[in-house]
């Protein structure tokens, strides 16, 4: 039996320059205007037997802009980063400069307070892994860059240290096809550039 799951990554605040942790601010006009142009692409979406997104007000209402009508999942909450909640890496860094340096060298490390990247990433994976798995079956997930990012390492069973390299742009879409514990990564490309 396969199952087919697309991620759309919410659509950003045109004011945020850099990415926080945990960042749960609502979209602003310009993510507003970022999903009404990728919409013609990402609307057949909705078509899917199951629509769910990152418990984020920007994660919903991308969601809901789209016409998915999504159910909240929290186990696609983004990493809990503890004290860090709201920083940017660099004020982070500024701020704790060896503990940033243990929590990038050690997936398991939490000098943050907070929950690992490991932890993190296998969260993210058992959600996956338990999707109800009717052959041929579709689910659209909508969620923050950082939930997309831990899917595909999780998908492609890559090391944790490659989070660092994979970049998730707003309302880019990616798909994992499979079952649970054997997931092939298929790109769908950026929609709306």
């Amino acid at each position: 039996m396969h199952l087919r799951v697309t991620f759309v990554a919410a659509a950003r605040n045109a004011s945020v320059l850099a990415e926080r942790f945990e960042d749960d601010r609502p979209l602003d006009q310009a993510g507003w205007e970022e999903v009404q142009r990728a919409a013609p692409e990402l609307i057949p979406l909705a078509a899917a037997e199951l629509r769910y997104c990152s418990p984020t007000p920007r994660s919903r209402a991308t969601g809901d802009a789209l016409g998915y009508t999504p159910l909240a999942q929290l186990a696609l909450r983004d990493c809990d980063m503890g004290r860090w909640r709201g920083f940017t890496l660099a004020e982070a860094m500024a701020r704790e400069p060896e503990a940033v340096d243990v929590w990038l060298a050690d997936p398991r490390a939490t000098p943050h307070g907070g929950e690992s990247m490991h932890s993190f990433i296998s969260r993210v994976g058992s959600w996956l892994d338990t999707r109800p798995a009717d052959d041929g079956g579709s689910i659209v997930a909508v969620a923050e860059p950082s939930v997309v990012r831990a899917a595909l390492l999780y998908a492609l069973k890559a090391p944790p240290s490659a989070y660092w390299n994979i970049d998730v742009r707003p309302l880019s879409t990616v798909t994992v096809v499979g079952h649970s514990g054997r997931w092939n990564v298929r790109l769908d490309g950026t929609a709306g550039r």
